[in-house]
Order: C-alpha cells, then sequence, then structure tokens
C-alpha cells in the first residue's frame, strides 16, 4: 500500500501543488489534496491545520505544505504537537530539515520557487533519511512542554 501524503495549499501555492500531487502519484506516493482548488483568496491556516492534524493523529507519517512565503503555513503547522513544519527554498534545506530536524512536513514558499526547483526539494525531502544520533536528542526537546 503506497504511503499516503497530505498535501495543502492556499492560492499562492495551488499551481505549484497541482505539479507536486503529479510527483508524488509518479513517484508512488498517494497524495491526499486537501485545498485549495482555486486561485481565488483563502485563509492559509484552513489548509496547514488539516494536513497538520492528520500528522499529528498519525494518520499520516508526513505532509506538504505551500504559500506564498512558506511562512504562515509553517507557523500555524508548528502549533501541532509533534509536527516539525520546516520551510525549504533549496534542496540542501530539505535535505538538512530531515537529516538533522526530522522534519515531518515540507513547506513550499510557492511565490520564491520555480516548479522545477519545487519538484527537486521535494523529491530530496522524500528521499532523506533522519540522521538520529546526536539530532535525536535535539528533536526530542523540541517535543518537551514549557512551563
Amino acid at each position: 500500500m503506497p504511503e499516503v501524503i497530505p498535501i495543502g495549499s492556499d492560492h499562492a501555492g495551488v499551481e505549484l501543488k497541482a505539479r507536486l500531487v503529479e510527483e508524488l502519484r509518479s513517484l508512488g506516493y498517494e497524495p491526499l489534496d486537501l485545498g485549495t482548488t482555486g486561485t481565488e483568496s483563502v485563509d492559509y491556516p484552513d489548509f496547514a491545520h488539516a494536513v497538520a492534524d492528520r500528522v499529528e493523529r498519525q494518520e499520516a507519517r508526513r505532509g506538504v505544505l505551500l504559500c506564498g512565503t512558506g511562512l504562515g503555513m509553517a507557523y500555524a503547522a508548528n502549533r501541532h504537537p509533534g509536527v516539525r513544519a520546516a520551510v525549504a527554498w533549496a534542496p540542501e534545506i530539505a535535505r538538512l530539515a530531515r537529516e538533522h530536524n526530522d522534519a515531518n512536513v515540507l513547506v513550499l514558499p510557492a511565490r520564491f520557487v520555480s516548479s522545477d526547483d519545487g519538484v527537486r526539494i521535494l523529491r530530496t525531502w522524500l528521499e532523506t533519511e533522519f540522521a538520529g544520533g546526536r539530532h535525536s536528542r535535539r528533536v526530542a526537546k523540541i517535543d518537551r512542554e514549557q512551563g
């Protein structure tokens, strides 16, 4: 059974999202497109929470989000316990987000990456494993309750 990867975007990311959905399918994944589907202005938190909820509840191991800068999506997704959403604008950033931070949600800044770069970033993120070791201790500190 193929890995289901929820993917969501706001209006700024809808075009790149369509390309990434195709890419996920071609790589043997099962993308779960949670919207939006058009270029009419929408509120990015709605889509960030829809993807992050599935990762938080372990219904999906990882997810993908897109918006203009990637920042709003990351802010909203990172409010969910156990979600580590990383904005990546280059394949090297995506690789390090996975290797060092075990990023389980990839966030792409759709207004700042080309379609081809978006595909390269996605592929790198999907192919990179978490390095563990000293990074495991650091990731555990991210998830630690404060107070």
